[in-house]
């Protein structure tokens, strides 16, 4: 557990001095200056979670695995989602500039050979492969082959998950615990897999990034000093997805643990564009919202169900079958859709 212990302590130490470089600069998030309806905190804090968390990832990274290809696409990849993270902590970026900044991301861990190349067949024992079709390419002096499918599919996986994971950063301590408490989850089911094509240790990564936002949380937690901003919001669906690519646990077990802000998304998108709307502009429909309005659960309450809603689905992940885990899916969705249209109408009864 070395690896954990020391990116969490990274994290940890580093993040004072983060906090306070963020104050002397005076990029901070203050609703009273910058008002939006998304936003629960009331003063002013800095954002610049996403530096904590790389550097807490990339040092220790550097220390503990054995250097590859794979592992050089995963933290260029993540070292572009730490700038687009800085960038929007000071100027508050374009929604679709952050979108396309997560796809570039992705794209560079694809192209560094990390795709999905089959998913478990719920009908029968086999797998259903993806690794045709296939185009030859001449590049660097070398035949490379693009596995359409699989690279597509990763590519879509990775970068809707990098949305998801930071559209559930809604309050204190919320991003940070469930984030560590998925990866662990991954890293513990990756012992159950020998398909890792990589050299370095996947649960060794999983380890890692599970440490470095739990030191993160220790300064989230209510009252928040600091908050992950997208930086890191980006960076927790990045390595999550990837680390469910590289485990061998793919799509079913990273959607397990991921579950509520899946199903929270899936919701909100629909809701959005059924209103007219844009999917891509923040409102104050989310479900973490709806807890904090309509139950009147505290902060601190809230980020407790994360985690343990991210826990106990990850710890069924380890037990169930893939169709145990459609029907654990399933029944999740319908919990979260049935009570954010219960909240809607609880709202929509107060305004009349």
């Amino acid at each position: 557990m070395w690896p954990f212990i020391i990116a969490f302590a990274i994290s940890f130490l580093i993040t004072p001095a983060v906090i306070k470089f963020y104050r002397s600069k005076n990029w901070v998030d203050d609703p009273q200056k910058l008002k939006h309806a998304k936003k629960t905190h009331s003063k002013s804090v800095p954002r610049g979670g996403g530096l904590v968390i790389y550097a807490g990832i990339l040092i220790t990274a550097l220390v503990f695995l054995q250097i590859d290809k794979y592992l050089i696409g995963i933290l260029l990849g993540g070292f572009l989602l730490v700038i687009g993270g800085v960038l929007d902590d000071i100027f508050d970026i374009h929604p679709l500039l952050r979108l396309g900044i997560n796809t570039a991301a992705a794209l560079i861990v694809v192209g560094s050979g990390i795709g999905i190349a089959y998913v478990t067949n719920p009908f029968s024992t086999e797998v259903i492969h993806l690794n045709q079709p296939q185009i030859p390419i001449f590049l660097f002096g070398k035949t490379r082959t693009i596995w359409i499918l699989a690279d597509l599919f990763a590519l879509l996986f990775i970068v809707w998950n990098m949305n998801i994971v930071n559209w559930s950063k809604g309050v204190d301590g919320q991003l940070p615990g469930f984030v560590s408490v998925a990866a662990l989850m991954i890293g513990f089911l990756s012992y159950q897999f020998i398909d890792d094509p990589t050299q370095f240790n996947t649960s060794h990564l999983s380890f890692i990034v599970a440490g470095a936002y739990l030191g993160l949380l220790f300064w989230n937690w209510y009252p928040q000093k600091i908050m992950p901003g997208y930086g890191a919001g980006s960076l927790g669906g990045y390595f999550l997805s990837i680390l469910a690519i590289l485990s061998g646990a793919k799509v079913a077990t990273a959607l397990m643990v991921l579950a509520i802000p899946t199903a929270d998304a899936i919701f909100t998108i629909a809701r959005r564009i059924l209103a007219g709307k844009s999917p891509f502009w923040g409102d104050r429909g989310h479900l973490h919202h709806k807890l904090l309005d309509v139950l009147g659960w505290g902060r601190r309450r809230i980020a407790v169900f994360y985690w343990a809603s991210s826990l106990g689905l990850g710890l069924l992940s380890l037990r169930l079958q893939t169709w145990g885990k459609i029907v654990t899916l399933a029944v999740v969705m319908s919990l979260v859709f049935g009570f954010l249209i219960w909240a809607k109408l609880q709202q929509t009864k107060k305004v009349k």
